[in-house]
């Protein structure tokens, strides 16, 4: 299985990180891509995939950690797009569901801004869009040279089709497992599998019936099961079509 979307360098993880991420292979987890969300964060991603052969990282400033971005950031973001274990720029985007999250019309410079390095560097773009989808597609538009993954996809049918017809992969994680999820069913029927990627957000986002504890990527089995159900499909197909979606998304061996 590949994780397309995990947070290992998350403090939540600060007392057994090295037994988790040493563990995931012997529980059929082969990749694992970890986003930063911050300058900061994205070194820490880094320094992740240089430590074990099976993470790979992205580089970026997250919608909700982007108050007070400036040239020096982005400056510092490029130069780590370099590294060659770093293979997406993100987790990017725009968030306008917590009030206290930087104004909306800077989050769409900086989403922008971002976009646009991911176009120089030629590397997709992951995309966080929450209580946004108007806004993140309508700037999506705008670059139709970057391709991308909508993470924790939640939105439309609707939008999920425009998505797909851009070329762009939606990912799925433990959300679409709640009973809240009542978008999430129709999506998943419809996509089709070599657009699908599936990741856990983990620390977050942990599947029923796990809900409540730390999620991490041995949980992404729970994942393909409801894929699979939707689809019609077996879980190993699921996971074999995911692992060789993300390979070729983020240009992986």
């Amino acid at each position: 299985m590949f994780d397309s979307h995990a947070h290992y360098d998350d403090e939540a993880f600060n007392e057994d990180r090295d037994r988790v991420l040493s563990g995931l292979v012997s529980r059929g987890v082969t990749h694992v891509v970890n986003p930063g969300c911050t300058v900061a964060s994205s070194r820490a991603a880094i320094a992740l995939a240089e430590r074990y052969a099976h993470v790979y990282a992205a580089a970026g400033i997250h919608p909700e950690n982007c108050a007070g971005a400036g040239r020096e950031e982005f400056e510092q973001i490029r130069a780590l797009l370099r590294h060659p274990k770093v293979v997406a720029v993100g987790e990017i985007g725009l968030d306008y569901y917590w009030k206290e999250n930087p104004p909306r019309d800077f989050q769409r410079q900086v989403f922008r801004r971002q976009l646009a390095m991911a176009g120089e560097a030629g590397l997709p773009a992951i995309v966080h869009d929450r209580d946004a989808h108007g806004d993140t597609l309508a700037i999506v538009r705008e670059f139709p040279g970057v391709r991308g993954v909508f993470h924790c996809y939640s939105g439309s049918l609707e939008d999920a089709r425009e998505i797909v017809k851009a070329g762009w992969y939606l990912g799925f994680n433990g959300a679409i497992t709640f009973k809240n999820a009542r978008k999430a069913p129709e999506v998943v029927t419809w996509a089709p599998i070599e657009r699908i990627l599936i990741e856990t957000d983990c620390p977050y986002l942990t599947p029923v019936p796990f809900r409540g504890k730390r999620n991490d990527s041995g949980y992404l089995p729970y994942v393909a099961e409801k894929i699979a159900l939707w689809k019609g499909l077996s879980v190993e197909e699921v996971e074999e079509a995911t692992t060789r979606n993300a390979k070729n998304f983020y240009g992986i061996e």
